[in-house]
């Protein structure tokens, strides 16, 4: 039978433990302590790859909000030319529709 890690070493005969002898230490078998050892690995490169991964994502925020910040007084600067534009655009169509007006007026 395959013992796990988590499971004492268990000899074929039950030895009794003297009352002052050591408590039983947890012995692993090489496969299982190779396991370990892999899983282990394994979980601090994730851990490290996640690090890395966040330092990433904080400095592309950081980034960003700079972009943002300097795009802010074009973006303030944009939209006031679009309320003058139209404005402008709303004057003229006025104009024209007075000229069109006194056309039709002296065609009668």
């Amino acid at each position: 039978m395959t013992q796990t890690f988590w499971e004492p070493e268990v000899a074929n005969e039950k030895q009794e433990t003297a009352p002052n002898s050591e408590p039983t230490t947890l012995a692993l078998s090489a496969d299982d302590f190779s396991a370990l050892e892999e899983r282990i690995v394994r979980a601090v490169e994730l851990v490290k790859r996640e690090r890395l991964a966040r330092a990433a994502a904080e400095e592309r925020a950081a980034s960003a909000e700079a972009q943002l910040g300097e795009q802010s007084p074009v973006v303030d600067q944009l939209k006031q030319e679009i309320r003058t534009l139209r404005s402008e655009r709303d004057q003229v169509r006025q104009r024209v529709e007075r000229l069109l007006s006194q056309l039709d007026a002296l065609e009668l």
